[in-house]
């Protein structure tokens, strides 16, 4: 039964795993964490807490669903729904597009930084914003290696920044309203204020953390790093370099391994283990730890000021406060961060949606030996420009406004969290060991989640329309 598989290779240490949970982690600094809840705090409060920490749970087990597969097949989840709907691949591509095309991100980024060099008019800083993008993914040598640099250094710099303004800006109380709202108890409030709307509530939810379909580049970086099976397949960093001549026959699938055999099963457990706890130290209690900086550095500083509803005005009123109550050059910096944790993650969402796409155009010929014949490089900078060319085109447009480019996308995302959960739920149980699938709680938790984003999608949608209609 079992021919032509080879052996599941022992797990290194776990200091030495250390890296694709950046990238993940990176992917969701930009609207989730520096936009979406702290305006949600900024004019409603920490009662909402909650909502992060759930939210970012939600995100840590769709996230090792989805590992589990990479680790086990040695491939990623996209050849692996390919196999099981031929449809998948055009959903992918067209969910991808149309979910990141809208560069709300590098909108965010452009108005901060024209803030803090006295421009009006940042439509065209963000336009060359994007193409500075481009021009660094395509000229750098491998893409994979730049991700993980860049992300580790911003990160390593822009936090503990960070934690020295919440020192300096933030009081006790403040401290424990942020312990009450993970409960749920607010200003006057529990659970959830008064007002606060559907859309912009259910975007914090998909963005906590990557969203939408680049939870799935989870498994393109797990079989990349070599982890698990992912030692034996033939890895797509190589091809996403400047000059790289990729056409040739390029083997997506996976390697078999007999889990019959203890030694096999053994190092599949401590492998699982392992990669468990770095996500979980990495993605989720660095995730919840930054988002939790920014929620009550919003909340000391502009909660409750005028202006704050309009887009990310909260933001610059953030920045001149802290201005105001420090020094004014470290109002201007804390713009400047952001302003660079915003661009590296626009380019991290670029890269990772480009990724998505190339593989999965190159899915749609792929034969029954699982090969294809591609240059999966031409793919990958073809769908980077275009979403280039589309963010510009909108801008040129007058499409620019950072907070409803980003909810309209995150809504988008929402949808396709939905169907992506249903979808590596499904393969799962189809296609890995018995022994290698979820235990039967985590099985539950992800039905859980799977009708948590269905059911606030569907409600956001009507809710959304009937105002449309009005």
């Amino acid at each position: 039964m079992f021919t032509n598989t080879k052996k599941f290779p022992p797990a290194p240490r776990l200091k030495e795993l250390i890296g694709p949970s950046f990238i993940i982690l990176a992917l969701g600094l930009g609207s989730g964490e520096i936009i979406l809840w702290p305006y949600l705090v900024s004019n409603y409060g920490l009662g909402i807490a909650w909502g992060a920490l759930l939210g970012l749970t939600f995100q840590y087990f769709i996230n090792m669903e989805i590992e589990r597969y990479a680790l086990v097949k040695g491939e990623s989840v996209f050849v692996g729904l390919r196999k099981m709907f031929s449809w998948a691949p055009q959903w992918f591509i067209l969910s991808t597009f149309f979910g990141f095309g809208l560069p709300g991100i590098v909108a965010a980024s452009a108005k901060l930084l024209a803030h803090v060099f006295g421009l009006e008019d940042f439509k065209w800083l963000a336009i060359g914003l994007l193409i500075l993008i481009g021009l660094i993914i395509s000229l750098g040598k491998t893409v994979y290696s730049l991700m993980e640099n860049l992300t580790q250094v911003i990160l390593i710099l822009g936090v503990p920044f960070l934690m020295l303004l919440v020192f300096y800006s933030v009081d006790v109380s403040q401290i424990a309203d942020l312990f009450k709202g993970l409960v749920g108890v607010g200003n006057n409030y529990h659970w959830l204020p008064g007002g606060v709307s559907l859309a912009t509530l259910l975007a914090a939810f998909a963005y906590s953390g990557a969203g939408g379909n680049l939870n799935l580049t989870q498994s393109i970086y797990i079989k990349e790093k070599g982890y698990g099976m992912g030692k034996y397949s033939e890895k797509m960093s190589g091809l996403f370099k400047r000059g790289a001549n990729s056409d040739s026959f390029l083997k997506l699938t996976g390697t078999d391994f007999n889990p019959d055999k203890p030694d096999n099963i053994k190092n599949f457990k401590i492998w699982w283990k392992r990669i468990s706890t770095e996500h979980f130290l990495v993605f989720w209690a660095v995730g919840l730890f930054t988002i939790f900086l920014l929620m009550i550095l919003s909340y000391a500083s502009v909660y409750n000021k005028a202006g704050n509803m309009q887009g990310i005005d909260f933001l610059i009123n953030e920045g001149s406060m802290i201005g105001n109550n420090l020094l004014p050059w470290v109002g201007s910096l804390f713009f400047i961060v952001l302003a660079v944790m915003l661009f590296q993650t626009q380019l991290g969402v670029l890269d990772s949606t480009s990724r998505i796409m190339a593989e999965n155009m190159a899915l749609s010929s792929i034969d029954k030996k699982g090969k294809v014949k591609v240059n999966l490089s031409r793919f990958y900078f073809t769908f980077l420009w275009l979403q280039i060319i589309f963010g510009s085109i909108l801008f040129l447009l007058n499409f620019y406004e950072p907070k409803s480019l980003i909810i309209t996308g995150a809504v988008v995302n929402a949808v396709a969290m939905f169907v992506h959960i249903g979808l590596v739920s499904r393969l799962n149980k189809k296609t890995l060991p018995q022994i290698c699938q979820p235990a039967c709680w985590r099985k539950n938790v992800i039905i859980v989640i799977f009708i948590f984003f269905g059911v606030f999608s569907v409600i956001t949608l009507v809710s959304e329309g009937l105002k449309l209609l009005k």
